[in-house]
């Protein structure tokens, strides 16, 4: 029989107050053995995981009566202490038997580890804070479904596996966010900087357990480091479990690709036809790094593979791999297409297609290229374009390949990372090197590695040799005329710590997790600001803080206005030379001309007579 008094003790004032001190558990009059057998032999004991709110009701109904008597008892000292009580008062209130009439915790108070509500109790078998008899109830019963768990045979992990395979998967949203006001999420999505648009979109979730994964997914993204969602993931993962198609927006560094690779991989759990995803990637680095990410999240998943198909690499062995039952194809388009010319690959399969970097493929020429990749798959799949920044370029193509789509964005369009401290600087062209080279030497800026971008490939070569050459610090070039065991080595030693400064062209600039690059140096400033937001993101992985520093000059004139608009608003201190630059008021004015025109063009209450009556008299003119 389960024994009410041997739930827990009551707390005292005193540790009420303190929420650290805990009363000797009680002796229940017998052995823990016994205990647990009786507990065994209840009628809400079963094989489930956990036990239902009515089981554990029917446990607290079956023994609610003795619990008073058995709290009386249970707190009469023995000996000279029972005089003492005596003299001390009345007797405590009964324990609480249903999680329902015990109040919420306040800050510092001990929480029940069943519901959350106030800890008031401990169990004497676990230590563990619970707040009445329902949920010691419920405790117990979790402790010994774990420790069955954990005692049973290996066999079980493919049982569980089939019966995945076999299990469909729909999302829904978590009781927990479901019992959240509108309010609360209209709050949460404000300091999360989320913004939605689009029909019927779903709550953000809180947790990565609020979205149902399988066990194994769990514990692969707690392996990979991912403790808690980022505002990307807590928003685009839902969207992107219930099919939707989405065009997502964040800052470099923010965790798009796990936001995009959780319902890809729940998309093809459970399907037979291979191929079933196809992720694009601009560069060939991005691809590997992608592919790399998905393993890890797809380890322990049943016949869960992926193939890596990108140019600079060996065919053969990639169409060997692609013969093999893949789930999952991460390509860059040129490469995808040269292996669907000579029909080696069938896409009609697939069920979701993931751009990724999308400015960067507008940018490089690549959109017809996806566009004939997209032509060969069904209309039917579920399309997600991801980017930092949103061109226009980018409006007009998701127009064409998106449905119904929720277009997600994370903090203001086409901004620099908020993690990011920038400092611009006016440096003429032959003092530039020497300005490098006082940033290097500086024990404050200096914090190694330092990513330093320049604007051609020779340029990376000469100027990694002179800081070797002046500082003899260990430095590298990084350009697309390295090969491609050349560039994996040179980022594989970056992530080791090996090289201490890099110089590279914009080929290092987007999608790589450099999470340990805390000083970036625009040596030469990019062509675009949407290039510009990417470089400065290198700087900024993942919610860790650093900081850019740019080189700006008269050769960067047309970007002048653009700087300005799009840096002042985060703070940066900006240089006279370019606040009184002639350039920067004349674009500004221009500017300001077109917005006018625009805004004359337009016919509203206010102006349609005049706009009627300039009609009227150029006619009659006429």
């Amino acid at each position: 029989m389960f024994l009410p008094r041997s739930v827990k003790v009551k707390r005292t004032a005193d540790e009420d107050k303190s929420c650290t001190a805990k009363k000797n558990k009680l002796s229940s009059g017998g052995s823990l053995l016994e205990e647990a057998t009786e507990f065994q032999d209840c009628k809400s004991v079963g094989t489930e995981t956990s036990a239902s709110t009515d089981n554990s009701s029917e446990i607290i109904q079956e023994h609610a009566e003795p619990a008073a008597s058995d709290l009386s008892v249970a707190n009469i000292p023995s000996g000279k202490d029972s005089q003492s009580t005596e003299d001390g008062g009345s007797l405590e209130e009964p324990i609480k038997s249903f999680s329902k009439s015990q109040r919420w915790a306040e800050p510092g108070e001990p929480v029940c580890v069943v519901c959350g509500r106030y800890g008031e109790y401990i169990c004497d078998k676990t230590d563990e804070d619970v707040c009445s008899l329902e949920c010691k109830a419920k405790h117990l019963l979790q402790i010994q479904a774990k420790e069955k768990q954990l005692t049973s045979d290996q066999p079980t992990d493919s049982q569980a596996e089939a019966l995945l395979l076999n299990t469909p998967y729909f999302y829904k949203d978590h009781s927990f966010i479901l019992g959240l006001q509108d309010e609360q999420v209209e709050n949460l999505k404000l300091q999360l900087g989320i913004a939605v648009q689009g029909q019927q979109v779903p709550r953000p979730i809180v947790e990565f357990e609020h979205c149902g994964f399988p066990e194994t997914l769990n514990n692969n993204l707690k392996n990979s480091g991912y403790e808690v969602p980022t505002p990307i993931q807590m928003q685009m993962i839902p969207v992107g479990l219930l099919g939707r198609d989405i065009m997502a927006s964040a800052d470099t560094g923010s965790g798009k690709t796990a936001a995009f690779l959780l319902p890809v991989i729940m998309k093809v759990l459970k399907e037979t036809e291979t191929p079933s995803a196809v992720i694009l990637a601009p560069t060939r680095e991005l691809a590997i790094q992608i592919e790399r990410q998905a393993k890890e999240l797809m380890a322990g998943l049943p016949n869960m593979r992926t193939v890596l198909l990108v140019g600079g690499l060996p065919l053969p062995p990639q169409l060997h791999r692609l013969k093999q039952s893949v789930k999952v194809i991460i390509a860059t388009p040129g490469r995808l297409l040269e292996i669907l010319k000579q029909s080696s690959v069938q896409l009609h399969g697939i069920k979701i297609v993931v751009v990724d970097e999308v400015d960067t493929m507008l940018k490089m020429g690549f959109q017809q290229q996806v566009l004939d990749i997209l032509e060969d798959i069904s209309h039917d799949h579920q399309t997600i374009l991801v980017s930092a920044t949103i061109p226009v370029g980018i409006e007009h193509l998701a127009n064409q390949l998106l449905h119904d789509f929720v277009r997600i964005t994370i903090g203001e369009k086409n901004l620099p990372c908020s993690n990011v401290r920038q400092i611009i600087l006016w440096v003429e062209e032959p003092s530039k090197k020497k300005k490098l080279f006082e940033i290097l030497n500086d024990k404050k800026l200096f914090k190694p590695p330092v990513l330093v971008f320049v604007d051609c490939k020779l340029g990376a070569d000469l100027l990694s040799d002179a800081v070797h050459k002046i500082t003899g610090l260990q430095c590298t070039a990084m350009h697309s005329e390295k090969s491609q065991v050349e560039r994996t080595n040179i980022l594989q030693g970056l992530l080791q710590e090996k090289y201490e400064v890099i110089v590279s062209t914009g080929v290092l600039g987007r999608g790589l997790d450099l999470v340990n690059v805390r000083l970036v140096v625009n040596f030469d400033m990019p062509s675009s600001m949407d290039e510009y937001v990417h470089q400065v993101g290198r700087a900024g992985r993942l919610g860790h803080s650093g900081t850019a520093i740019t080189f700006i000059n008269n050769n960067s004139k047309k970007l002048f206005w653009d700087v300005v608009k799009r840096v002042k608003p985060t703070g940066t201190i900006l240089p006279p030379q370019l606040l009184n630059s002639p350039y920067l008021h004349d674009q500004k004015r221009r500017e300001q001309q077109r917005l006018k025109q625009f805004q004359n063009s337009l016919v509203t209450g206010d102006n349609i007579m005049d706009i009627v009556k300039k009609h009227n008299k150029n006619n009659s003119q006429r």
